[in-house]
């Protein structure tokens, strides 16, 4: 991979928690949202865990030097539609902002899809918010097509 050193994928650790919600912070849309600024709160302390003992749920960290440089979430969705097809859904794909451009997202990205089917898979889907348009120039790079509306309601 062309960039400035070599990048392991790998699931999430708890040691990997900082480096994680560190790229989740750096983002502005993401900012704008609010709730990043605490920390490692309880209640994400307690989210993480959740996530780490649900064998559908996977976070990815891609790793270089001893940190986490990327991250992404996968969940694993048993459905009924298209025949019982098994599903996977991507959220908050990060890359550390000094690194991007050099592949490193679009090798998380594989490493996901390779999971994704090893896992029974037959689709994987994300969502992307609507002002994310390097972000969405960069899925359709990776032949995801922008095939539904996505819709969300806050429930708080």
């Amino acid at each position: 991979m062309a960039g400035p050193g070599r990048v392991e994928f790998r699931e999430a650790v708890d040691a990997d928690l900082p480096g994680i919600l560190s790229l989740l912070a750096d983002d502005a849309v993401a900012l704008a949202r609010g709730g990043y600024a605490a920390g490692a709160t309880p209640q994400v302390v307690e989210a993480f865990a959740a996530i780490q003992r649900d064998p559908n749920n996977l976070l990815l960290v891609g790793e270089q030097g001893g940190d986490v440089v990327a991250v992404l979430q996968m969940t694993l969705i048993p459905g009924l539609s298209r025949g019982g097809m098994r599903r996977a859904l991507v959220e908050a794909v990060r890359v550390r902002q000094d690194l991007r451009s050099f592949g490193i997202g679009a090798a998380l990205m594989q490493h996901a899809i390779v999971r994704a089917r090893q896992e029974g898979c037959g689709l994987m889907q994300l969502t992307s918010d609507k002002q994310r348009t390097r972000a969405h120039d960069f899925y359709v790079r990776l032949g995801f097509v922008a095939s539904h509306e996505g819709m969300k309601l806050a429930l708080d």
